[in-house]
């Protein structure tokens, strides 16, 4: 209810009335205008609040399932892929190097300068690493 350019609000459950008040000649309620919005932003967190946010997380995390021995299985299995990941890189990169060094032994014509070098180099690198 609006009085005097006043506004006045009363809790249900017989709490203590709330008054805002509007701005001259406006009849918007507070929730409408634009600054007053920005204003509840600025406010930021009560403290506690994050607190209360991890211990929630960490609730629902082993209501998941997902405990300290869980978390270190997922970590071990990660760290072995992770491994098995490299091998498989490592394998792509010298099946890459045998194929270049195929072509360059397969052909008939006259090499170049850098087809030479290149040539030599992947021979020293294959047998260097057996």
């Amino acid at each position: 209810m609006i009085k005097n350019g006043v506004l006045h609000t009363s809790a249900k459950d017989g709490g203590n009335s709330k008054r805002r008040k509007l701005d001259e000649g406006s009849a918007q309620s507070s929730s409408s205008q634009v600054g007053v919005i920005g204003e509840d932003e600025a406010i930021g967190r009560p403290p506690g609040v994050k607190a209360a946010k991890a211990t929630a997380k960490r609730s629902a995390r082993k209501a998941a399932g997902l405990g300290n021995e869980e978390s270190e299985k997922l970590l071990l299995e990660c760290k072995k892929m992770w491994v098995i990941k490299q091998q498989d890189l490592a394998m792509r990169e010298k099946l890459s190097k045998n194929k270049l060094l195929d072509s360059l032994l397969a052909k008939s014509e006259p090499l170049s300068d850098i087809e030479i070098t290149l040539k030599n180099k992947l021979i020293t690198d294959m047998l260097s690493n057996g």
